[in-house]
């Protein structure tokens, strides 16, 4: 396995990536935005600092203008206030630089994410108890009835529909890239001790290959997407995803689901930060909250 993924990283690490306040442990936000005529967005993100860390390398924001609704998640890694510090980064300018951006969406991403990495990583040269910090960053955006993705890292986007869960990111880790090379299985790479090991993140090289799709869908009334990081689907199954969102009664809140989710993944042993948000379609008259 050592020889393996040895192998696996130094062709990684040599392979050209394409051109292309105040601190607190538990934050989150909970709103109702329009997003197009016929939609209502509901909105909401939690995250935790877990049972077993003091402190939280996750982050999370969500944000919305007449252009688009973006929420983004993302896991710092580098520890302590580095991890932190990359993760609020992270967020930070990838909103920033979506909702700047003229563009067309999947360029605007693209921007965005590229010039995260940059502002982490030139972070990082700053400070040397920030050296090597880096972040996942999974972000959803819904325009005009359509949704777009784009992604580094393995913190996941699932969509919740017709009692069914689909994952639609795909994990940048050691364990994935082995089983696209049919090194091993799906089954296998889930329980394997090296899953939280990734190839890619923000902020650790000068340039990072950002995953982002080719074409965005329609969504639908009734369409729930989770965003989340691996403190959340390590623990909890994606089987027990969808059966919370599914169980949900139609007017439990996107925030009562969340804190169910972060609640069970404590209660499973919590050893990480845990972070999801939610947003589901719906229709009504529009309103909103937030919360910290």
């Amino acid at each position: 396995m050592l020889a393996l993924w040895n192998k696996l990283k130094r062709r990684r690490d040599h392979e050209a990536p394409p051109p292309d306040a105040n601190r607190r442990i538990r934050r989150t936000y909970e709103g109702d935005v329009y997003n197009a005529p016929e939609f209502k967005l509901e909105a909401t993100w939690l995250t935790d600092a877990g049972c077993v860390r003091e402190n939280n390398e996750d982050n999370a924001r969500f944000q919305t203008t007449t252009k688009a609704s973006l929420m983004v998640v993302a896991d710092g890694v580098g520890g302590h206030s580095a991890g932190e510090e990359a993760s609020r980064l992270a967020v930070e300018s990838i909103c920033q630089r979506f909702f700047d951006s003229s563009d067309a969406i999947n360029d605007a991403l693209r921007e965005a994410f590229a010039e995260a990495n940059q502002a982490i990583f030139r972070a990082a040269q700053s400070r040397f108890d920030w050296q090597g910090m880096g972040t996942t960053a999974t972000a959803l955006v819904i325009s005009n009835g359509q949704a777009f993705a784009a992604q580094v890292g393995d913190s996941r986007l699932y969509l919740v529909r017709d009692e069914r869960i689909y994952q639609l990111s795909e994990d940048h880790s050691a364990v994935m890239e082995m089983v696209r090379m049919g090194v091993m299985t799906l089954a296998e790479a889930e329980g394997h001790e090296d899953r939280n090991i990734i190839l890619r993140a923000l902020g650790t090289k000068p340039e990072v290959a950002v995953t982002v799709w080719e074409k965005p869908f329609p969504v639908r009334v009734g369409d729930r997407f989770v965003l989340c990081t691996d403190g959340l689907f390590d623990l909890v199954s994606d089987e027990e995803i969808k059966t919370i969102l599914t169980a949900a009664p139609a007017d439990q809140s996107t925030g009562d689901i969340c804190r169910q989710l972060v609640e069970l993944a404590k209660a499973n042993g919590g050893y990480d930060n845990i972070t999801v948000g939610i947003v589901q379609v719906t229709t009504g008259a529009f309103h909103s909250k937030e919360q910290s």
